[in-house]
């Protein structure tokens, strides 16, 4: 399922978030250490430092969407060496990311089949 598809302009902030930070919080990233108005049709997204969450957050128009996810047994690639500490990159590229896949070598995460949460 692709999540994403469509939203515009993606940006990566490449250093690591205080993940108590929500939607204000992530705002404030937003217009100051990004210099990017969160009310742009984008979509920001942010990992944790250990790089196994990612939030999202975007604007729709009526108010701001925050989407979170956490992988169970591995870590999202991040980009930690690049020029920027803010990386744009397309839908194509999030999605890949979302499913696990280093988007520098295009390596997918182990897929995982679970049946119980307990």
């Amino acid at each position: 399922m692709k999540w994403f598809e469509g939203v515009g302009e993606v940006y990566l902030h490449r250093e690591p978030v205080d993940f108590r930070k929500s939607i204000n919080g992530l705002v404030v990233i937003v217009e100051e250490a990004m210099q990017l108005s969160p009310y742009h049709e984008a979509v920001f997204v942010f990992s944790n430092k250990s790089r196994d969450k990612l939030k999202i957050l975007c604007w729709d128009q009526t108010g701001f969407v925050l989407w979170y996810k956490r992988l169970e047994k591995a870590k999202f690639k991040w980009p930690r060496k690049h020029d920027s500490d803010v990386i744009q990159v397309n839908d194509e590229v999030l999605d890949w990311l979302l499913r696990g896949f280093d988007i520098q070598t295009l390596t997918p995460h182990e897929t995982l089949l679970f049946n119980s949460a307990l």
